[in-house]
């Protein structure tokens, strides 16, 4: 009811998990991207961003280091692959990787050492066991420790002292924020993960009172994971969602978030204004969608700001605060 009247602001709510999940989560550990030249795309972030190496897998790869760690963003070859996505990391409390394989072999997976739709695969890299899943949309979601900085040892919180960036970078990154899925059935999506996790729904991104485009909590402060329906429109003016399932955008936010100055420092890194607004942005431009409150934002439209790689994978940056919700840093979420 409070929701609905006019005048009444309210604060963003930190979720708990319903009751007592199977698989219980403490947010985003990492994203890892494929790209095209891993040096590239590590001069890239680094120059922006000014993040340190935490960890390296291989010769090239590297995890680059969010805020005060242990999130990363990973970089890694797409090996002739076309860039993308690749998996979001979720952490877990107590991880146990026999009792997760359990769980979920018990909720209809299959134990393969290949991906594809309902299967779990459990990866030993330098004796450190790293579990991946994928839903029925073949998304790729992979189980930590929280301490996990993929590094060695059986939980992977074994890293080296980070590797200093060597650019200071235009910005600050402080942490995760979210990442936006797109498969063939979002009603299918969110159950399946709120029955897993206990993910509660911290908003809609649809006029106050609607039951219509949900994301889900994932244990950590405001971090969250959205779904949405394959076939549909791209969120934030993005290109059509595929008709397989992908992973469209992952958002990082940062402190004391400007619009007008991430776009100064956007463009003094050589990242264009975005062009015709619709299709595949490209590579290399960045834009702001205004979210109105047709979509759950702010009565003069909440800001969210995009930028695309070397790749044209597509970045988000908002406010430390930003919960999916309206106002003008989108940090208002309903009760």
């Amino acid at each position: 009811m409070l929701a609905t009247l006019p005048g009444i602001v309210l604060a963003p709510r930190f979720f708990a998990q319903a009751g007592n999940p199977p698989i219980r989560t403490k947010g985003i550990n990492h994203v890892t991207l494929y790209v095209s030249d891993v040096k590239r795309s590590i001069d890239f972030y680094q120059g922006l961003f000014g993040m340190p190496v935490a960890s390296r897998q291989g010769a090239t790869n590297a995890n680059l280091r969010i805020g005060a760690g242990p999130q990363f963003l990973g970089i890694t070859s797409a090996a002739g692959a076309a860039p993308n996505i690749n998996h979001v990391c979720m952490n877990v409390e107590d991880f146990n990787v026999d009792k997760i394989v359990g769980i979920l072999t018990q909720r209809g997976f299959t134990k393969s050492d290949e991906p594809g739709p309902m299967k779990v695969r459990v990866r030993m890299r330098e004796g450190t066991p790293e579990l991946y899943f994928y839903d029925a949309d073949s998304i790729a979601i992979q189980l930590q420790d929280p301490r996990y900085c993929g590094g060695t040892g059986p939980l992977g919180n074994v890293c080296p002292a980070p590797e200093p960036s060597p650019k200071k970078g235009l910005m600050a990154l402080h942490g995760w924020s979210h990442c936006t899925i797109f498969g063939s059935d979002a009603n299918r999506s969110n159950k399946f993960y709120q029955d897993l996790f206990g993910w509660r729904v911290q908003g809609y991104q649809a006029p106050a009172g609607s039951t219509n485009a949900p994301f889900l909590n994932t244990g950590n402060g405001v971090e969250f994971l959205m779904f949405g329906g394959g076939g549909g429109g791209g969120r934030g003016g993005a290109a059509a969602a595929p008709a397989r399932g992908a992973i469209n955008h992952l958002c990082m936010n940062m402190e004391n978030f400007n619009p007008d100055a991430v776009i100064k420092n956007l463009e003094s890194f050589g990242i264009k204004p975005r062009g015709n607004p619709q299709g595949n942005p490209g590579p290399m431009v960045h834009y702001i969608s205004l979210r109105m409150e047709n979509r759950g934002g702010a009565k003069d439209g909440t800001p969210e700001l995009y930028f695309t790689d070397p790749d044209g994978l597509l970045i988000q940056l908002q406010d430390t605060r930003y919960c999916g919700g309206s106002g003008a840093l989108g940090e208002i979420c309903p009760s």
